[in-house]
């Protein structure tokens, strides 16, 4: 009888063990729980800096094509002579929306002379380097590129001086 007894006393030792174990477990589950609400909060809090910093983008997007129109528009009129007071307004419209696209983070890209980058350029067309650039610089801006603070909104669409900048 006497193993029986000592089998006996031995299972509250293993079963505070156990528990102790269980209790480790589950105060580590715990702390892992609370790092993953954490980082599921900054996650969340990121996610929503940046929807309010890039959520006019779209908007922006579809604004760019017009506001190419009336820079072609005052160019044709400059060089035809046309009405005075309808090139005026356009100037004051496209100031204008030059404006609001700076308020908002929105701006040209600079591709003119330039080394070509294809992070935000796009090559349409190379032409034999010219002897007053470099090789891989930009020689002309067919359409301009625009940026949303970092964002590239839309690649500046260009031709480049053949070669190895």
């Amino acid at each position: 009888m006497k193993g029986e007894d000592e089998g006996v006393q031995d299972d509250p030792l293993e079963q505070e063990q156990d528990l102790e174990g269980r209790v480790k477990d589950l105060e580590n589950e715990l702390q892992y729980a609370k790092a993953e609400i954490a980082n599921v909060g900054q996650r969340a809090a990121r996610d929503r800096t940046e929807s309010l910093r890039y959520g006019g983008s779209s908007l922006a997007r579809r604004i760019i094509p017009i506001f190419d129109l009336l820079e072609k528009a005052v160019e044709v009129s400059d060089s035809d002579g046309a009405n005075g007071s309808i090139i005026e307004g356009v100037k004051l419209t496209l100031e204008n929306l030059r404006m609001s696209f700076e308020a908002e983070g929105i701006s040209e890209i600079e591709a003119l002379g330039k080394v070509f980058d294809p992070t935000c350029m796009e090559a349409i067309a190379t032409i034999p380097c010219p002897d007053d650039k470099e090789p891989g610089s930009v020689v002309e801006v067919i359409e301009s590129g625009y940026r949303m603070h970092e964002r590239i909104l839309r690649a500046s669409r260009v031709v480049v001086a053949e070669g190895d900048p």
